[in-house]
């Protein structure tokens, strides 16, 4: 702020010093003359009320209100002595400046001011002289008074109307970036919570399997080594994204080409996994990303509630739609799996424009997500 009114200071020294000898060499040639001037005053005396006026002009931009004091004082005795072209410049530009530049409150009273001056020029003149000469004098003063104080007023809508937009455009990226993060924190849930929960089942069921085959072991512990290492990388890659500024690409494993991962994580916690999965290439790449994290919860949920049950799982890809079906047997006969998973998995569907339902089916859980293929997404 302060190298703001340093610069603008150096600037108003130069117009001031502009307007200075311009007018002075405009009184020595004789071109300083206006209506009404006389030779009331010498040329010492307009010098010394143009140099006070372009004093005034020195605080244009730092202080409005006392260079417009300044100036209006200067161009009132200017005008008791009879109008000079000199210091009517100097009064223009600063009222301009003034109410492009000044506070709100002073641009409302640099109007009604000239208003109230314009319509009482008109009215003395019509009132004491002729009418015809009360148009040419408020001609007159529209010009000198009205029209820098309008052009003044359009420039600043102008730019208020740009500064508002421009804090529009502000909010909706801040509103979109908060999106983004609450998107991004509900896939941390569902990365860390799927591996986890795949980790902490393939434990129990090693610890609680009777006779432990070697092989079977191996299996179960490449599999939890696995699930350790993409939750760790994807928790960093999720991380990495809350932090950033701008938006970042959901991590390139979460495709449903992927999906046999998931598969042998399920089976290595127990379930019998059997899956018909159909051409999963060139999908877009929002329904693949739903697609694979809907799989993911749903056999998750499975390895929950129905450890060592068979599960089937068809992912189908039709004309306009892709569809995922995850079926597991219920237990009990309770169903099960009513929290932030479901809620997260009906959330990505219509994210996508599709549908979701979860439920019990004829004695099993169901879970079915209708996720269209238009060019839309």
């Amino acid at each position: 702020m302060t190298g703001v009114l340093i610069r603008s200071t150096r600037r108003d020294v130069l117009v001031a010093l502009g307007s200075f000898a311009l007018g002075a060499l405009a009184y020595l040639l004789g071109l300083d003359r206006m209506w009404g001037s006389g030779d009331h005053a010498s040329t010492g005396v307009r010098l010394a009320l143009l140099g006070v006026a372009c004093a005034g002009q020195l605080f244009r931009h730092t202080a409005p209100p006392l260079a417009l004091a300044v100036v209006v004082a200067a161009c009132a005795a200017d005008t008791a002595l009879g109008s000079s072209l000199p210091v009517t410049g100097v009064m223009i530009d600063v009222l301009h400046v003034a109410a492009l530049d000044g506070s709100r409150r002073l641009h409302r009273v640099i109007r009604a001011a000239v208003a109230v001056i314009t319509v009482a020029v008109v009215a003395v003149v019509a009132v004491l002289g002729d009418w015809r000469q009360s148009l040419g004098a408020g001609l007159q003063v529209f010009s000198l008074l009205i029209v820098p104080v309008w052009w003044a007023a359009n420039i600043r809508e102008h730019r208020e109307g740009a500064e508002r937009v421009a804090r529009m455009a502000e909010l909706d990226r801040r509103a979109a970036v908060s999106a983004e993060r609450a998107r991004m924190a509900r896939d941390l849930h569902d990365v860390v919570a799927g591996h986890l929960s795949a980790i902490a089942i393939q434990s129990e069921a090693l610890l609680s399997a009777p006779g432990k085959d070697p092989e079977l072991v191996r299996t179960v512990l490449k599999s939890v080594r696995e699930n350790s290492l993409r939750s760790l990388a994807e928790m960093r890659t999720m991380i990495d994204v809350l932090r950033a500024d701008d938006p970042v690409d959901e991590p390139v494993t979460a495709r449903l080409g992927e999906v046999g991962r998931l598969v042998e994580s399920a089976r290595a916690g127990g379930l019998r996994v059997g899956a018909v999965v159909g051409n999963v290439d060139g999908l877009p790449v929002a329904v693949d990303v739903a697609a694979y994290r809907i799989v993911q919860e749903s056999l998750t949920n499975a390895l929950k509630h129905a450890p060592r049950s068979e599960v089937s799982l068809v992912v189908e890809r039709q004309v306009r739609r892709l569809v995922v079906v995850v079926r597991n047997p219920l237990r009990d006969g309770v169903a099960r799996g009513t929290g932030t998973g479901l809620v997260s998995m009906a959330e990505r569907a219509h994210a996508v424009g599709g549908s979701f339902r979860a439920g019990p089916v004829d004695g099993g859980w169901v879970v079915r997500a209708e996720l269209p293929l238009g060019t839309a997404l």
